[in-house]
């Protein structure tokens, strides 16, 4: 039997009984012949504390300390996850992301995964023992300070060992049985997906679905390292993300492969604001000095869209959509460069909400962005963008509208499940 690496999430190892049961679940796999890498998330809600705790202390506290900080989570989780596995009778050892060789660049709070490493992990293995990683953390390559990934980071250290250590699968556990076609706390009628593309997974994670996040998914596409996202609070089979489908063997057709859906699923964000750009001079190069001034204060951007120019005026409106929490950098970088550019004024606005449409089959079936309009008309949703690619439609709406807008696009397109209603085993989603 091969390598495996398991990533648990912070639901997963919310408390001391969450911990034995991940632990019994990580010694199944040892007994059956798997070596066991395993990465681990902070316990519960330990990282949102420990933040609310450093701005108490700091309102701007620096990105190093910060970092050093927020670490402490993922190394707590390791150490109490390696002391119930030796009660369990198996060999275990924990490692800090340093330690594990995770090698990252110098951006705190944020930093990307340059190389891996894992000389150490993989003595552990040979020494017959079970490797446990605190997640969400590396090293810095020039200065060796302590880094962290940002969101999703756990998912990604996972997948980045397996890459590095060839593993046969990165198993992602979490508080739900896999992925769905729609967020199961909005649509409790959503469907489990029993496979996914890298593609259409990167889209869904892009739009908002929180099991699994776009760099996570990035990296796995990269190195092909299937993914299997399931629950750690249940046993049964969850959702595969792999270049290609799995082969399944039926008693009538014999072995064949997993069809893929048209529609992959229904996605949803409310984390972003929308930023509008008022009266910009309708000529070569401003569009473009618009966006450095984002770029050098290191912002990422999602939708844009410019409007007609007015031909009496020759001015014209655009509008772009980020993360709430970079939506202050992006207001004073636009507000310095506004001499240089010569727009008129600013508008922010953060209760907005996108909605979007997901599959590989779309490009080839007519009709679906009609019914995707009507659904949400249907709905009384009115559109404030609207973005396209080959596998994807999104609109931007009032946050208030975005619950009923994604179960009204969910039923529209037959998503809607006729059996068990979806289960939530935490609350998080992660």
């Amino acid at each position: 039997m091969g390598l495996v690496v398991q990533k648990y999430g912070g639901s997963s190892v919310a408390d001391a009984e969450g911990i034995k049961r991940v632990a019994k679940r990580i010694v199944e796999a040892k007994k059956n012949g798997h070596q066991v890498v395993v990465v681990v998330s902070a316990m519960g809600d330990t990282t949102d504390e420990l933040i609310d705790l450093a701005e108490q202390v700091s309102p701007m506290p620096a990105g190093r300390e910060f970092d050093m900080l927020l670490t402490a989570g993922e190394r707590i989780s390791m150490a109490l996850l390696a002391m119930a596995i030796k009660k369990l009778g198996h060999e275990a050892q924990s490692f800090t992301g340093s330690q594990a060789g995770v090698i990252t660049d110098s951006v705190h709070n944020k930093a990307r995964i340059i190389d891996v490493t894992p000389g150490r992990i993989r003595t552990a293995l040979d020494e017959g023992n079970i490797a446990i990683v605190a997640g969400f953390q590396g090293v810095s390559q020039d200065k060796k300070d302590i880094t962290t990934l940002g969101r999703g980071g756990s998912d990604t250290t996972a997948v980045a060992l397996a890459a590095a250590l060839d593993a046969e699968v990165c198993e992602i556990y979490t508080d739900v049985d896999g992925v769905f076609t729609a967020d199961p706390r909005v649509v409790k009628k959503a469907q489990k997906i029993d496979w996914i593309s890298f593609e259409d997974m990167l889209e869904l994670a892009a739009s908002g679905s929180k099991v699994l996040l776009h760099r996570c998914v990035e990296y796995a596409r990269r190195y092909n390292i299937p993914i299997h996202v399931r629950s750690s609070f249940s046993g049964l089979q969850g959702t595969w993300v792999s270049s290609e489908p799995p082969v399944r063997k039926t008693q009538q057709q014999g072995e064949q492969k997993v069809e893929q859906a048209i529609i992959s699923g229904v996605a949803h964000d409310t984390s972003e604001a929308k930023v509008t750009v008022v009266g910009v001079p309708d000529k070569p190069g401003e569009a473009a000095a618009i966006f450095r001034a984002i770029a050098d204060a290191e912002l990422n951007i999602d939708m844009v869209v410019q409007n007609v120019s007015a031909a009496s005026t020759g001015l014209t409106d655009i509008s772009f959509t980020l993360p709430k929490t970079d939506g202050r950098k992006a207001i004073d970088a636009l507000e310095k460069a506004k001499p240089a550019i010569g727009f008129d004024s600013l508008r922010y606005d953060d209760q907005i909400g996108k909605i979007s449409l997901v599959g590989a089959g779309m490009k080839t079936n007519p009709g679906v962005t009609a019914s995707f309009f009507e659904a949400l008309s249907d709905a009384g949703v009115n559109i404030e963008l609207i973005s396209t690619s080959e596998i994807r439609i999104s609109v931007v709406t009032r946050a208030d509208d975005v619950p009923g807008a994604v179960r009204a696009v969910h039923t529209a397109f037959g998503l809607d499940s006729e059996s068990d209603e979806a289960v939530v085993y935490g609350g998080t989603g992660r």
